[in-house]
């Protein structure tokens, strides 16, 4: 119950301080709004490390819906099927996502990756088999990161997201993020990369947590404009 417990804290961010993080996000000319209106806004956590790097690595440069498909490929490739009694029904789960043991041999053909991205996610899977990179909250992260760049095919972009989700990183930061760059763009502040990496610099240490708020608030903008489509009508 201990383990179970404390895994739902870091998938949850509970032990979080939205206090310590309000006091530099909230005083943000550009991020307070935001701030204020969603207060204690959390970083949401990974079930397993090595699935959440997986999933990363099959969505650099693509939408999020065809990194879906093409994990769910992978899952239906070599994931574990689930015994008959837990194998949902429909379009419910019917396999485990499989560990590094798993993904390290299998053949990619036909599962619509290139062959460039195939090899990092083999190239990644056996790092983590031998146990040379660990995806533990508790693992060094400096050094985490240092490894995971040293990988053909793995770039900034996916490691940072590691670091947030996996290792629990609350200064992970994301400057070349489209969705990043379109939250910072449409709240009035130059959208480059080299821009968001430089105004992000005073939303330290917690840009992690800036990272939620920016996401969030281009959800928020479509929410306002469905809502108004649906007065005006």
């Amino acid at each position: 119950l201990g383990t179970a417990v404390q895994r739902c804290r870091r998938l949850l961010d509970l032990d979080a301080d939205p206090a310590a993080v309000a006091g530099v996000l909230g005083d943000d000319p550009l991020l307070g709004p935001l701030v204020r209106r969603s207060p204690g806004r959390r970083v949401p956590g990974s079930v397993d490390g090595s699935e959440l790097a997986f999933r990363a690595v099959l969505g650099q440069q693509v939408s999020v819906a065809g990194a879906r498909t093409l994990a769910g490929r992978l899952v239906a490739r070599c994931g574990e099927p689930l015994p008959g009694s837990l194998a949902a029904e429909d379009d419910g789960p019917t396999h485990l996502f499989p560990g590094p043991d798993g993904v390290v041999g299998v053949d990619l053909d036909g599962l619509g990756v290139p062959a460039a991205r195939g090899e990092a996610l083999r190239s990644l899977a056996r790092e983590l088999a031998d146990g040379r990179i660990s995806l533990d909250p508790g693992s060094d992260r400096e050094e985490v990161e240092r490894q995971l760049l040293g990988l053909r095919g793995i770039g900034p972009w996916t490691v940072s997201y590691v670091a947030m989700r996996a290792l629990g990183d609350p200064d992970a930061f994301l400057p070349t993020d489209l969705g990043v760059r379109q939250a910072v763009q449409k709240l009035g502040h130059a959208g480059d990369k080299r821009s968001v990496a430089a105004l992000a610099e005073r939303w330290r240490p917690w840009r992690a947590y800036a990272t939620q708020h920016l996401w969030a608030s281009l959800g928020e903008r479509r929410d306002q404009s469905e809502n108004r489509e649906v007065v005006a009508s």
